[in-house]
């Protein structure tokens, strides 16, 4: 039994394709904020260290920047980390970065803190795990036990600055004087760790952090313990250690590093962030480009896997900013 389908005429045939552009016009104008062209012009982003998590995204948010807004020219700055990254914010030196919570509080709560008050979150995105190592052999077994050694504690203007050095206090040690204090990033820590030139080396950062894989490819390494007595007396100094949370890090962050356990330690989460004169309809947007691009960029930074839409709103200690408020307004069912 044959079917017979009629055959359409021209005219007919063009009607129907061309009520089917229209149909795809009207999904794109609805799926694009407000039905609007992109945004176009010149921002700045302020990233982290080389080897870094936070460069490491940076690069693939500008990827992504550039797809969805061609015409907006996304310059991307190094830097040494939160600390920096907020002051460049605050101060109009760049546009939008990511910053830890506790760096973010810390600035607010210093005495020199220009801009503070225009700084405003357009999502929280990942947490920081908070990474000490040692290595292999090496007879330190406790925070405590660095007393006397050389220690890379981050560099100046970094987040893990802030952490290692409450950190060492909370373990009874005086930063400047009971540990040689080293000051090597993600970028050149790994490698004096390597060649013995420190004793231990932290960093904070997404799990697993590029610079910390890399180099157990070619040394043997573990990390320290910071146990939830620890935290207690990190809380115990108040202000900014509000936003350090006990945690652990698992076991499958570096395979065959950690001998099958997890690493109790503390975690700080990151944030994306701006200030309240930056044009609220290109928040809007890069709110929207960093939700949507979150399965894309996972698949190379693991972290940016954790970005989630349910959470993303709760950028505590900033409010947020007039666009990202718009964007997350239009998602509710």
């Amino acid at each position: 039994m044959s079917l017979f389908f009629p055959r359409l005429g021209r005219r007919p045939a063009l009607l129907g394709a061309a009520a089917g552009f229209v149909v795809v016009g009207l999904l794109l104008w609805w799926l694009l904020p407000l039905g609007e062209e992109p945004p176009s012009g010149t921002v700045t982003f302020s990233t982290g260290t080389r080897a870094g998590v936070y460069q490491q995204y940076g690069k693939l948010l500008q990827h992504e920047f550039h797809e969805d807004m061609p015409g907006l020219d996304v310059r991307l700055l190094t830097s040494a980390g939160s600390q920096e990254n907020v002051r460049r914010v605050a101060t109009g030196q760049a546009d939008f970065t990511i910053a830890a919570a506790d760096a973010v509080e810390t600035y607010d709560l210093s005495d020199d803190n220009p801009g503070a008050t225009r700084l405003r979150g357009v999502a929280r995105l990942y947490d920081d795990y908070v990474q000490l190592v040692v290595p292999r052999d090496s007879p330190v077994k406790s925070v405590a036990d660095l007393r006397g050694r050389r220690v890379s504690t981050g560099p100046p203007g970094s987040g893990v600055r802030l952490i290692a050095d409450r950190v060492l206090k909370a373990a009874g040690l005086d930063p400047a004087k009971d540990v040689s204090s080293r000051s090597y990033g993600i970028d050149t820590g790994p490698e004096q760790l390597r060649e013995h030139g420190i004793d231990a080396f932290f960093w904070s950062g997404g799990l697993p952090t590029q610079g910390l894989q890399k180099l157990a490819s070619t040394f043997a390494f573990r990390f320290l313990p910071i146990d939830t007595a620890l935290v207690a007396k990190l809380h115990a100094q108040g202000g900014a250690t509000r936003y350090y949370r006990a945690t652990n890090m698992p076991e499958s962050a570096y395979p065959g590093l950690q001998n099958g356990t997890a690493v109790p330690t503390i975690a700080v989460s990151n944030l994306l962030m701006t200030r309240t004169d930056v044009d609220p309809r290109l928040t809007e947007w890069v709110t929207r480009t960093v939700i949507d691009s979150r399965d894309r960029i996972g698949a190379t930074v693991h972290s940016a896997q954790l970005v989630d839409l349910r959470t993303a709103i709760y950028t505590d200690p900033l409010p947020l900013q007039e666009g990202a408020r718009r964007y997350y307004r239009s998602m509710k069912p």
